[in-house]
């Protein structure tokens, strides 16, 4: 089952018989055309002025194809969903403990603890030929924060501590940037500022809207978040639940991407009317291409003996959250060993 990733402007997307045909506009191809059996998909992201028809979409539906809708960026606008995979009785215990501080301070202490245990594996690993003293002291210093989760009474406190090692982890992770094209040692978004920190966004959104599409698939609202929050309606589950996942696929992804030279500083542009810097869309699509081969790279995770992908990975972390939320189960966190 794939992913379908939908870039150009104006591209349409049709139904033909058992397969979507994809329609990309090419002034100098008049045939600019390609089919996917429809078996084959497991999720579509649209990102900007995509064309979906009705029998796409009705297709979707009926096969529970999920379609996530995003702005040109990245940004999550929506998404489409068969209604008959709602689970209201799901949603209603996710309300009633969505104030519970007895509930979700545990479940909080697990991801960060989870995502700082990552971070640090990524750096030891990565550092283990190189010696950077600066890296070995960012390690040391975000040990000392992961003793620390464990002991705070409270979600606030928590989330300083995921700041402070955050500050230590990322200037850390520009010392192992090999590409002497490339430099980093602050992490900014919003928009992204520099083309490291373009790789992580787009890095981020990617995994971001996996996790997102698989927290639905699961019968879960991911509106009810416990560790992000804010004033707005947005997917905070989603934001939770990623966060031990960004340091082994995303960050450990990009830092390979740089340091392998798959991606050269010509490959990025600036966006006067954003302030931000983003990949050209052929480079885009060679990033995708490897970004899929990273979420399907076999790893070991104990709810299963087998190896498995980094995406059934997640699948199985949002099922230990579920089991959590309804049965009281301790939410023990991912870690990449």
């Amino acid at each position: 089952m794939a992913t379908l990733y939908l870039l150009e402007a104006g591209t349409t997307i049709y139904k033909d018989n058992q397969r979507f045909g994809i329609w990309i506009p090419d002034k100098n191809n008049d045939n600019n055309r390609m089919e996917i059996p429809i078996r084959e998909i497991e999720r579509i992201l649209i990102f900007g002025n995509i064309q979906l028809t009705t029998p796409v979409i009705q297709t979707c539906l009926d096969k529970k194809i999920i379609v996530l809708f995003l702005a040109s960026s990245g940004q999550y606008k929506g998404h489409v969903w068969n209604v008959e995979s709602t689970h209201l009785d799901n949603e209603l215990v996710q309300v009633k403990k969505h104030g519970n501080v007895d509930f979700k301070l545990p479940v909080c202490q697990a991801i960060v603890r989870g995502k700082l245990m990552n971070s640090r594996q990524l750096l030891l690993r990565l550092n283990r030929k190189r010696q950077v003293p600066d890296v070995a002291k960012a390690i040391a210093g975000i040990n000392t924060d992961i003793l620390a989760v464990d002991s705070v009474k409270n979600i606030d406190s928590l989330r300083g501590y995921e700041g402070i090692a955050a500050a230590r982890y990322f200037p850390a992770l520009g010392k192992l940037i090999s590409n002497s094209a490339f430099s980093f040692s602050l992490r900014n978004r919003q928009p992204p500022t520099d083309p490291v920190n373009s790789l992580l966004s787009f890095g981020y959104t990617l995994l971001f809207n996996n996790v997102l599409s698989l927290i639905i698939a699961e019968g879960l609202s991911p509106y009810f978040g416990n560790f992000h929050y804010g004033e707005e309606k947005k997917p905070y589950l989603a934001f939770d639940l990623m966060e031990e996942f960004r340091s082994p696929i995303v960050d450990s992804f990009v830092l390979w991407f740089i340091n392998s030279s798959a991606v050269k500083p010509k490959n990025f542009e600036s966006v006067i009317t954003t302030g931000g810097v983003y990949l050209k869309s052929g480079a885009r699509k060679v990033f995708l291409e490897q970004f899929e081969q990273r979420m399907n790279e076999s790893i070991s995770h104990p709810d299963i003996q087998s190896q498995v992908c980094y995406r059934r990975a997640i699948q199985l972390q949002i099922r230990r959250y579920k089991r959590y939320l309804l049965h009281g189960e301790a939410y023990e966190p991912f870690w990449r060993i």
